[in-house]
């Protein structure tokens, strides 16, 4: 109660409200709920940044049913461009969680001079399997049947993934690492048993 959600989309002109149902938009609350906060602490310019034509833009993304649900797609600072189409890493992941032998995957995009960037694909195995070549590409063609265009285009088994300490997998340090990136703050990695 007191809260009230739309879908947007950012344009030059603002902000433009998606009333369709299907269609992907960032999460937006209109300004002034009841528990509404009042700052970023020490970082104004950020407070600032994240309000526009009277909503807080959450940075999820979500689409809306046609009965008015909200499903969460993934973070629009997570989300990979690739070839024109917008990829949320969530349903990537899911997919290749779907294949008998992933256990887990952790997904990014990398850049590419052709597609803007490419989805690749870290994963680790199930007890049972081995990271072969022909694994490789039977999960290859089984994310193509699956996610036909928005299948990952590189897959690299890791035992493990790094993940926070509530077993979240870090996807900004496996993009960190891929790329030769500084990893950043890495306080919340879980440590190894």
């Amino acid at each position: 109660p007191g809260i009230e959600a739309a879908l947007v989309k950012r344009t030059e002109a603002g902000l433009e409200l998606i009333e369709g149902a299907d269609e992907e938009g960032e999460i937006a609350i209109r300004k002034g709920w009841p528990s509404m906060f009042r700052a970023y602490l020490n970082d104004e310019a950020r407070y600032a940044k994240s309000f526009a034509g009277g909503y807080y833009l959450t940075g999820d993304l979500a689409k809306r049913d046609k009965d008015g649900y909200f499903w969460f797609v993934g973070r629009s600072d997570d989300v990979i461009k690739s070839s024109g189409h917008l990829n949320g890493p969530f349903e990537v992941e899911s997919a290749m969680m779907e294949h008998p032998a992933g256990a887990e995957a952790g997904v990014i995009g990398k850049p590419d001079e052709v597609a803007g960037q490419l989805v690749k694909a870290f994963i680790s195995l199930r007890n049972g399997y081995s990271p072969t070549p022909e694994l490789k590409e039977e999960i290859y063609g089984f994310g193509r049947k699956r996610l036909g265009a928005v299948a990952p285009r590189e897959i690299e088994f890791l035992e493990t993934l790094p993940k926070t300490r509530s077993g979240k997998i870090m996807r900004r340090l496996l993009k960190a690492r891929e790329l030769g990136l500084p990893e950043g703050d890495t306080s919340t990695l879980e440590t190894s048993k």
